[in-house]
C-alpha cells in the first residue's frame, strides 16, 4: 500500500478534529457506498482506480478516528494494528463491486503491518528465519459475501426480489410529481440526445431515466474527453438534480412506506448488530454493511434526517457512509453493566472532501440519545426477521418458498431469525416416533451397505470435498451500486 496521498491526509484532518469530550465508545456501525466506477450502463462495471483511492482514504479516516493507538474516539479495547476477526464483522452482497468496495476501504482502516511498524509483520521460525506474509505483511480482512438466495442478504439489499418495492416504485410515475418533472424537463433532456445518441434512443433521453443518464454523464465527465467537453457544470448539476428527485422518490414517501423497504431492513440489520456489540458486553466492536445509494435514501426518509437537512434527499456521492457510535458519556475501562448508560450518535459523511458530521434524528434535537430510544425509534420503522421480509414483499425468493424456513448460521451476528418466525417444534411423543424411524432406518441402511460390500470387492473411490461456493455473479444485474 502507498503512503496517504495528500487528500487523503486532507481527509484524515477533516474526521478527526471533533472536540474530544468525556466519553468512551464501546462499539461502531458503519455503512457504506462503493467508490468511483465505470458506468452502471455497461454490463460487468467495475471499480476504477479513483474509486479504490476513494475507499482507501475513506479507511484511513475511520482508522484515524477510531482504530489506531492514540485515535481521539478509539473504540475501548480494539485492537490497533493487528486485524482481529472476532472484533470486527462485515457484510456485501455477493457482487464483485461491492466486495472490492469492502477490499479497498480496509485496505485504509488496517494497512499491511509492515506500513505501521515492520516488526509486526515479521514472524521468527524456530531455526531463526524472519519471516513476512506477502505484501509487507497485508491484513486480509473477513467479508460476509451474501448471494441474492441466501436470507442475509435482505440487510443491505432488502429492495432485491421483493414485487411489494417494485409496483409501489413504479406507482411514482403515476404521481403528480413525476408528470410535472417529466413535461419540465423535456426541453432540458434534448439538449443531450446527440452526445447520448450512442447510448439512448432520443424517446428515452428523458426525466423517465434520469438516473440512467446522470450516471453516463456523471461517468463520462470524469473519464472520457469527449463527454465532458460536450456538457457544462452547470447542465451536470440540473441532471444531478432531476436524478436526485427521481431515485429518493422511488425510495421514500411518506404515504406510501413500501417505497422504504430496503431502508427497513437496513434498520433491522443495525439493530442487530448493535445489539450484538450490547448482548456481547463490547466483543463486537465493528460492524460493517456495504451497500448502495437506493438504501441510503431510504434510510434518510425513513429517520427523518430529510427534515434537518434537505441535502439527505440527494444521492450519496462516491465513498459516502454513516456511522453509529455506541458510547457512555464518562471515561470508563470495561463495558457498562447497565446498558442505560449507552447512548448513540449518529454520523454521515458524503464522500470523502467533506467531514464526518453529527446529525439527529428522528426531528430531535440532540445529537445523540439513550441507546433504549435508538431501539424503540428503529423497531417502529424496521424490518427484523426474515419471514417479515417475505411475507411484506411477497417475494418468491429461495428462502421464503422453503416448506419450513430454516435459520442460516450464526456464525454471522446479523442472521438470527426469530423463533416466532418459524413452524412450531415437534412434541417429546412425535420426536421419540421420528427418533425410532430414524434409527430402523439406519440400520437398514448399515445392513444393505454391508451386503453390497461384501459382493463386490473393488476399492472405494474416494472424492474430495466440495466447498460451497459463491454465487459469482457480478454487480450489475438490477442492483443500485
Amino acid at each position: 500500500m502507498k503512503s496517504p496521498t495528500a487528500a487523503n491526509l486532507l481527509a484524515i484532518v477533516a474526521i478527526t478534529v471533533t472536540p474530544v469530550i468525556a466519553e468512551t465508545l464501546h462499539g461502531l456501525l458503519l455503512f457504506t457506498r462503493h467508490g468511483d466506477r465505470t458506468s452502471k450502463f455497461y454490463k460487468g462495471y467495475q471499480m476504477t482506480n479513483l474509486g479504490a483511492d476513494q475507499l482507501e482514504s475513506s479507511g484511513l479516516s475511520y482508522r484515524a478516528r477510531y482504530i489506531e493507538e492514540g485515535a481521539p474516539h478509539q473504540i475501548l479495547g480494539i485492537e490497533p494494528d493487528k486485524y482481529k476477526a472476532s472484533q470486527l464483522w462485515a457484510s456485501a452482497p455477493d457482487q464483485l463491486i461491492l466486495l472490492q468496495t469492502g477490499t479497498y476501504f480496509f485496505q485504509g482502516l488496517y494497512p499491511p503491518l509492515g506500513d505501521i511498524d515492520q516488526d509486526l509483520s515479521v514472524d521468527v521460525l524456530n531455526n531463526g528465519t524472519n519471516t513476512t506474509a506477502p505484501l509487507n505483511g497485508y491484513q486480509y480482512v473477513q467479508i460476509h459475501g451474501e448471494s441474492a438466495d441466501e436470507p442475509d442478504t435482505i440487510w443491505i439489499k432488502g429492495d432485491d426480489d421483493c414485487p411489494v418495492y417494485t409496483t409501489a416504485a413504479k406507482s411514482y410515475q403515476k404521481s403528480n410529481e413525476y408528470l410535472k418533472n417529466l413535461e419540465d424537463s423535456r426541453d432540458f433532456y434534448k439538449q443531450f440526445v446527440d452526445v447520448l445518441a450512442k447510448n439512448l434512443p432520443a424517446a428515452n433521453v428523458s426525466y423517465e431515466n434520469a438516473y440512467e443518464i446522470f450516471d453516463l454523464l456523471n461517468v463520462g465527465s470524469i473519464h472520457n474527453e469527449s463527454v465532458k467537453s460536450a456538457i457544462t457544470s452547470a447542465q451536470l448539476d440540473q441532471l444531478r438534480y432531476y436524478a436526485d428527485a427521481s431515485e429518493f422518490a422511488l425510495n421514500y414517501n411518506q404515504t406510501q412506506p413500501d417505497r422504504s423497504i430496503g431502508g427497513m431492513t437496513l434498520a433491522g440489520g443495525i439493530l442487530r448488530q448493535l445489539n450484538q456489540t450490547v448482548s456481547t458486553q463490547g466483543k463486537t466492536k465493528l460492524s460493517i454493511f456495504i451497500g448502495s445509494y437506493d438504501t441510503f435514501l431510504a434510510f434518510f426518509g425513513l429517520t427523518n434526517l430529510t427534515a434537518d437537512s434537505p441535502d439527505f434527499m440527494g444521492l450519496p456521492t462516491y465513498a459516502s457512509s454513516l456511522a453509529f457510535e455506541l458510547f457512555t458519556e464518562k471515561n470508563m475501562t470495561a463495558f457498562p453493566t447497565d446498558t442505560g448508560d449507552l447512548r448513540v450518535r449518529f454520523l454521515f459523511r458524503n464522500g470523502t472532501d467533506s467531514p464526518l458530521t453529527a446529525y439527529p434524528l428522528f426531528d430531535r434535537t440532540e445529537d445523540s440519545m439513550p441507546y433504549a430510544d435508538l431501539t424503540t425509534e428503529l423497531e417502529s420503522r424496521s424490518i427484523r426477521t426474515v419471514g417479515k421480509w417475505c411475507s411484506t414483499c411477497k417475494s418468491t425468493a429461495s428462502f421464503c418458498t422453503q416448506d419450513e424456513f430454516t435459520p442460516p448460521s450464526q456464525t454471522t451476528a446479523a442472521a438470527v431469525v426469530d423463533s416466532k418466525e418459524s413452524k412450531p417444534r415437534l412434541t417429546n411423543a412425535q420426536a421419540g416416533v421420528v427418533g425410532a424411524m430414524t434409527t430402523l432406518g439406519v440400520v437398514a441402511l448399515l445392513a444393505a451397505a454391508a451386503f453390497f460390500a461384501h459382493r463386490k470387492k473393488s476399492k472405494p473411490v474416494h472424492r474430495p470435498t466440495v466447498e460451497k461456493r459463491g454465487s459469482g455473479s457480478e454487480a450489475g444485474s438490477g442492483s443500485s451500486a
